[in-house]
């Protein structure tokens, strides 16, 4: 291991670490959704085009049927696009904290790994928003019937895309996940491939777990992980541990 890392620090040394960065991330994530409050309706409205689209009319509208709905809605809004905008420097603090265990081959990796994780999980969030999100709102519009009729609550049309906006988001991750499991010698990239009938169902899994209840959408969200999964497979190979250094 790197000299820096040749002499264990205390306890009370990582968790002041692990303190310092919980506080920047939280910080940053603040002054994000603050930027964010200023343009919440744009955001919103940004985030639920595939729900009034899935609606049919030009002029559909979603519900508030609570005095603080609309308030709070929009707040957790600001939230949710503070964290998305803060997310390069949620996965600096991350990557820096866990530095320090690394060896100094692989702290080359850390940019690298800061850029990955961002594009990701925003290409994740991204692709799940233009692809997934207009299936998944028209198919549960398709349950409507004539007697009865759809006024969706923007606080639940709202919540659904955030699960859905970051379930896909964190999903994508795959790669990274495969690729430090290799680095940190947990598994070698050999174990890794030789795992893939698993890996395929456990994508599959995640897949019905994380999307609604049509089959179409669980595949285009495991189709793309077993993708990722194979591509993190190959990354692998490139970025480990050699047996000497394990």
């Amino acid at each position: 291991m790197s000299t820096e890392s040749d002499h264990e620090l205390p306890l009370t040394q990582h968790l002041r670490e692990l303190r310092n960065c919980l506080v920047k991330v939280i910080v940053a994530w603040m002054l994000c959704a603050i930027f964010a409050w200023f343009y919440r309706e744009e955001i919103f409205g940004f985030l639920l085009k595939p729900a009034i689209s899935a609606l049919g009319a030009e002029d559909a509208r979603l519900q508030a049927i609570k005095p603080t709905e609309i308030f709070f809605t929009y707040l957790k809004c600001a939230v949710l696009a503070g964290f998305v905008i803060s997310i390069p420097i949620i996965f600096w603090q991350f990557w820096s904290f866990v530095a320090p265990g690394l060896y100094k081959r692989e702290k080359k990796f850390i940019f690298p790994f800061v850029l990955s994780s961002t594009l990701l999980f925003v290409g994740g969030a991204g692709f799940g928003y233009t692809y997934v999100f207009p299936i998944a709102f028209q198919f549960f519009q398709g349950f409507s019937a004539p007697f009865v009729e759809s006024a969706w609550t923007m606080g639940e049309v709202f919540s659904f895309t955030t699960r859905m906006f970051l379930a896909f988001g964190i999903a994508f991750e795959m790669p990274i996940v495969v690729v430090s499991l290799a680095m940190v010698g947990i598994v070698t990239p050999k174990k890794l491939l030789e795992f893939w009938p698993y890996a395929i169902l456990i994508c599959f899994v995640l897949g019905a777990v994380l999307t609604p209840q049509d089959p179409l959408s669980q595949a285009m969200l495991a189709v793309p992980l077993v993708t990722l999964y194979f591509i993190g497979v190959g990354v692998s190979y490139i970025v480990a541990r050699k047996p000497a250094e394990a």
